[in-house]
């Protein structure tokens, strides 16, 4: 019999299957505190648990035949109540309508061991301790949750804002662009004016020049006549 076969034999008397393997955990979790602890688990007609040391010593391993040395070491131990020993010898029939292992003596259940108590104060802190630092983590991990929200939502009018800005700062630079090659077009157009203008004195200069001559000589040759 395995343990979950154990607490499916005391789930009819325990009322479901959940509260049967908590009683099996909670005792056995009890004993296992106690006999680390070096204190002695006794249940009457079934027996008792208890922590025993043992010293160094040599030992043999088994395949090699080579002598090894053993350190101190401390192991438990369980040793079978009579009630127990008896129920397997044979000497004592099982009971078909009641429980096998000999019933604690009346006042001895009003109040349990120190080290049970103690085990079982433990369990319950150690239970509330996880449950608080469930709920802890639970209300840290929705606080930063809402904070990443909260941030996102603030970045994200940020990006358009600076989308924006972007947008504004390109056509200003675009407009920037056109005017200056709307005034370079206009500055030559002017200097391509001014050498039209030169080149058109220049050509009507030699003209006048031409017709001061002619008249020069007209009037020297009336003179000679």
């Amino acid at each position: 019999m395995n343990k979950a076969q154990l607490v499916e034999a005391i789930a009819d008397k325990m009322g479901g299957r959940q509260p049967a393997a908590d009683a099996v955990d909670a005792v056995l979790d009890a004993i296992v505190r106690a006999v680390v602890a070096g204190e002695r688990v006794s249940v009457t007609g079934f027996g008792s648990f208890e922590k025993v040391e043992r010293p160094a010593r040599y030992a043999r391993n088994p395949q090699t035949g080579e002598r090894v040395r053993v350190k101190k070491t401390s192991v438990p131990r369980f040793r079978a109540g009579q009630g127990f020993k008896d129920l397997v010898s044979g000497s004592k029939k099982l009971p078909k309508n009641d429980i096998a292992v000999k019933k604690a003596p009346k006042g001895s259940l009003s109040g349990p061991p120190q080290a049970l108590a103690k085990a079982a104060g433990k369990k319950a802190a150690a239970k509330k301790a996880t449950g608080a630092a469930k709920t802890a983590a639970a209300k840290t991990t929705a606080g930063k949750a809402a904070a990443a929200k909260k941030t996102t939502a603030k970045k994200a009018p940020a990006k358009k804002t600076t989308a924006a800005a972007k947008k504004t700062t390109a056509k200003k630079t675009a407009a920037k662009k056109t005017t200056a090659a709307t005034k370079k077009a206009t500055a030559a157009k002017s200097t391509a004016k001014k050498a039209t203008a030169k080149k058109a004195t220049a050509k009507k200069a030699p003209a006048t020049k031409s017709t001061a001559r002619k008249t020069t000589a007209k009037k020297t040759t009336a003179r000679n006549k």
